[in-house]
């Protein structure tokens, strides 16, 4: 239940987007499906045919001619969402609505809300005046958390050690998980297309808001692109200055991981085969029928561990130290157990070493 009574009429902020009972987004379902706010249900006023047929009329013949048709669109389509979605509203339900600017999309729908006799209203600059605070708040959110990078080289169990920290009730950023890829050649995941850059910057905002500047947050290494979605510069930036914890893992127990880690790849072949294709200008075109040919026979072992020693390994040396200033002084932690119970253990000692680094700070 609200307790603070709004007191604008008709426009509001995104300051105020917590104030309303539903938002809605009047855009077309493609603007939509790109990034929208989170938590908003899409009432499109025009479609996305539509939309393309008003934009091409606005452009080869006049506004007028434009606003005709899409005036007659925009009723047809928001007296459906009156009789659909709208239909059992009561009459004190207050929504926000919004476009991609805070324009005539949104407005009619608000107009005609309004007439109904909701207390409708529109947010002003729309989906772009979001945008423009999502970019910001990620901007002045990221430098100033306390990052602690989880880091390791491919097989180390990084994103399972940040789960089992997240478990054991540490902070921490899963940042493969919000981009779902895991980062590597062979990353892609088989049930989770990655979102596009916006939705995944707008679900990044959500995460960094929820986070505790007084205490360690912890993130895996990341380059600055995870699959086809980019590390936002003020994050990746902060992450790159923070304090470093090195995994450092038997090959066995890593191979051990990749193994049980990437076992979908075994019933798409295809999609194997496609991810080692992509390292042409990397391994020789021998190295490379060397790897289809395991991967065709579905020898994964023998396959991530030619990864391992050709690929990855000799990747992560190059990257590491150059990119994470904390790398060459990071606390090692050696083990040669990946198992559930092997990653349980490492969040401990992780932990472990964060108390001890407060303990030390706090001693006079």
């Amino acid at each position: 239940m609200r307790t603070r009574k709004i007191m604008y009429k008709g426009v509001a902020t995104v300051a105020q987007l917590s104030d309303f009972d539903e938002i809605i987004d009047a855009r077309s379902p493609a603007e939509f499906a790109e990034d929208h706010i989170p938590g908003a249900i899409n009432l499109p006023v025009l479609d996305d045919a539509q939309r393309i047929i008003v934009g091409t009329l606005y452009k080869q013949q006049s506004a007028f001619a434009a606003r005709r048709l899409g005036g007659a669109l925009v009723a047809e389509n928001i007296a459906r969402h009156l009789q659909a979605h709208l239909q059992d509203k009561p009459k004190h339900w207050r929504p926000l609505l919004y476009c991609w600017r805070g324009g005539q999309r949104s407005g009619a729908f608000v107009s005609w809300l309004r007439m109904v006799g909701w207390d409708a209203h529109q947010l002003q600059g729309g989906y772009k005046r979001f945008r423009h605070l999502v970019i910001a708040e990620i901007e002045r959110i990221a430098p100033a958390l306390q990052w602690r990078v989880v880091c390791g080289p491919t097989g180390s169990a990084k994103t399972r050690v940040l789960e089992a920290l997240a478990r054991q009730g540490a902070q921490t950023l899963d940042l493969e998980d919000l981009a779902a890829h895991k980062g590597s050649v062979l990353g892609a995941l088989p049930d989770r297309p990655q979102p596009t850059q916006k939705s995944f910057e707008t679900t990044l905002h959500t995460k960094l808001q929820a986070l505790d500047p007084a205490q360690a947050v912890y993130v895996e290494a990341e380059s600055r692109k995870i699959g086809q979605v980019s590390v936002p510069e003020p994050l990746i930036l902060a992450m790159r200055r923070a304090p470093c914890i090195a995994i450092d893992a038997t090959r066995a127990a890593r191979l051990e991981f990749l193994v049980r880690d990437y076992a979908y790849l075994g019933d798409d072949i295809a999609r194997l085969k496609a991810n080692i294709t992509r390292l042409s200008e990397l391994q020789s075109r021998d190295t490379l029928l060397r790897w289809h040919d395991l991967a065709t026979r579905g020898v994964l072992p023998e396959l991530f561990g030619e990864l391992i020693d050709l690929h990855y390994d000799p990747l992560y040396r190059r990257s590491q130290n150059g990119n994470y200033t904390g790398f060459s002084s990071a606390a090692r932690l050696h083990t040669d157990s990946l198992s559930d119970a092997g990653i349980d253990a490492l969040a401990r000692r992780i932990l472990q070493l964060e108390a001890e680094s407060g303990a030390a700070t706090a001693a006079p």
